[in-house]
């Protein structure tokens, strides 16, 4: 009787079931050993699973859109006598995986560079090529791309699951109510145009369920997944230098460990400036306790009208809060173009209670009645009672935490750490990336940073190189901007020539109902390249992407022009803009030159 033998699905990560999307063998065929079988596909990863042995494939015994999960029968075949004994079958089986899928005014100069061998008296209960101390985007990308280049590493997270702030409790759960959000307001307006829905039954728990463990809890059980494919070590706790060479972990229980390591990425990150003076009150939030969406308040006070306060605004107001907003600048969104700004704070004027610029909070103080808020502007005072208050003044890097100090790592007094553009410190085998390392704190270019950072470890020649990081604002309407901004041209003294085009002459706009916006571009008046640009308006963070490669390209508005959008689009008003540069403009009337 001929010897065969059934292949089944390897160890995939925490997934009850991922579906089949490609049988790759037939009956018949000979296989060998890491030849790929099938195909699965889990939310955050696409995964071929190998055959951990040689031989003809005698049945089979799965199909396309069928969902497996460890253990799982894929094939049976009848061995080739090249075979070893069949192995057991919780032999580990290695799986290729494939992830679905404001620029740095100044890169740090060169810092001193210092290499330390000096090691600490404690002992390492792990010893590893390369310990990424954080698991955000930046983090996880850093660790993943430097295990797919044979590093062996650990991964340090102080949340119980992967992904840091911006997937536990940051930029993922608060685009997940913004679109909630978007839908009761979309509903709401839909009236203007001829239909009429009702007001909204609005379940708490089931929001919060829903973006907890559909959204969050699927992310994040992917990226566990990622790493446990990519043999990355996960250990869960925080991490602190200890030497130049350790990082201690210490854990939930109070237990420890202690991690040595030949090179180091520091993806620590950032949290939330806190209001001084406040006294702890579960009705005065930071933007975690907001995403926690305990109750809908009936008055809502945010400190802060930058991008994450307005956007909690957003949400809040859809859910039928009455949102004010306290801003002490001249203006919402500091750093975007007031043009920019101005279609997003003429609707939210509309929309909430109250905006106050140019306006001081003096005390937050809780009772019983709620949030006694003290203001000042103009000379004059003012006190108003809220129910709940969100502190959103910003973020604050977490150099200051991790006892950088003692690995010889310099850090700033605001807590950032500088390198140098492939984004190591002045100790040689540390890099840093991420908020850690200075503005724009933005997911998007951590995750560049940390490719960067894990080739150099590999012994890449790169560096982080980028011309144009874009800046979103995921309000309603959304505002985006990447590259040079028109007050920072005007600021360095850059001459420039700048081109717009209005969104109530856009044909898919006005079919949207949502002709507030604009398109905007910024080009350098010697070379006439394009230097910047910021869109307002539905889905605008998806559209600047299209500038930023085109910045990134060295793009003249004649590329742009020429470039055939398709008809009627959002994208369109990015050629638009371009033609109204060049002057060939035909959907708007420009007097001639």
């Amino acid at each position: 009787m001929a010897n065969t033998f059934q292949i089944t699905v390897p160890d995939i990560g925490n997934f009850d079931s991922v579906e089949v999307i490609d049988v790759i063998v037939k009956i018949g065929d000979t296989i060998k050993k890491e030849d790929s079988l099938i195909t699965v596909e889990s939310d955050k990863a696409s995964m071929d699973i190998p055959s951990t042995h040689e031989g003809k494939v005698t049945k089979i015994d799965l199909k396309v859109g069928d969902k497996v999960k460890q253990g799982s029968n894929i094939l049976v075949i009848e061995l080739s006598e090249s075979n070893d004994k069949p192995q057991k079958a919780e032999t580990k089986t290695e799986v290729k995986v494939e992830a679905k899928a404001e620029v740095k005014k100044e890169m740090p100069s060169e810092v001193s560079k210092q290499t330390s061998t000096k090691k600490s008296n404690m002992t390492s209960t792990h010893e590893t090529e390369l310990v990424v101390l954080g698991s955000g985007p930046g983090g996880y990308t850093a660790a993943f791309r430097a295990a797919d280049l044979g590093k062996k590493v650990v991964l340090i997270e102080r949340y119980g699951t992967l992904g840091g702030v911006c997937l536990n409790v940051g930029c993922i759960p608060s685009k997940a109510l913004l679109h909630t959000a978007k839908v009761i307001t979309d509903a709401e307006e839909t009236a203007e145009h001829g239909v009429t829905f009702g007001d909204p039954k609005i379940d708490l728990e089931k929001i919060r369920h829903w973006k907890a463990n559909d959204v969050v809890g699927k992310l994040t059980q992917g990226l566990s997944a990622m790493a446990k494919q990519r043999q990355v070590t996960v250990i869960q706790g925080v991490g602190e230098f200890t030497s130049p060479h350790q990082i201690k972990v210490t854990k939930a229980d109070g237990s420890s460990e202690t991690i040595g390591f030949e090179h180091c990425i520091v993806a620590a990150g950032s949290q939330a400036t806190k209001f001084p003076g406040v006294q702890d009150d579960p009705r005065i939030m930071d933007s975690t306790g907001a995403l926690e969406l305990k109750d809908i308040p009936k008055r809502l006070l945010i400190v802060g009208g930058g991008i994450i306060g307005l956007e909690m605004g957003t949400v809040y107001d859809a859910l039928g809060s009455r949102v004010s907003v306290v801003e002490l600048s001249d203006g919402l969104i500091q750093g975007c173009d007031r043009d920019l700004v101005r279609p997003l704070q003429k609707r939210m004027e509309q929309r909430f209670e109250k905006i106050m610029l140019n306006t001081k909070v003096n005390t937050i103080e809780p009772k019983a009645d709620g949030i006694h808020v003290a203001f000042e502007f103009e000379g004059k005072s003012e006190s108003q009672i809220y129910d709940r208050v969100l502190i959103a003044i910003g973020r604050r890097p977490n150099g200051k935490v991790i006892k950088a100090e003692l690995a010889g790592v310099n850090v700033t007094d605001q807590g950032f750490i500088p390198v140098d553009k492939q984004m190591r410190t002045n100790v040689s085998h540390i890099f840093a990336i991420g908020d850690i390392v200075g503005q724009p704190m933005l997911a998007h270019k951590a995750t560049h940073e940390g490719k960067v950072a894990a080739e150099v470890i590999a012994g890449h020649k790169v560096e982080f190189q980028a011309i144009a990081i874009p800046s979103v604002a995921y309000t309603d309407p959304e505002v985006a901007w990447a590259g040079m901004t028109e007050t920072e041209a005007k600021l360095h003294n850059i001459e420039i020539e700048k081109a717009s085009f209005p969104w109530a002459a856009s044909g898919r706009a006005l079919a949207n109902n949502r002709s507030e916006g604009t398109t905007k571009l910024i080009f350098d008046k010697e070379t006439h390249r394009l230097i910047g640009a910021g869109i307002t308006g539905v889905n605008a963070g998806e559209l600047i992407a299209e500038t930023v490669l085109a910045i990134e390209m060295g793009a003249d508005a004649h590329d742009l022009g020429l470039s055939i959008h398709p008809h009627p689009t959002l994208s369109e008003t990015v050629c638009f803009a371009a033609e109204v540069k060049e002057g060939t403009i035909t959907d708007l009337y420009l007097k001639k030159r």
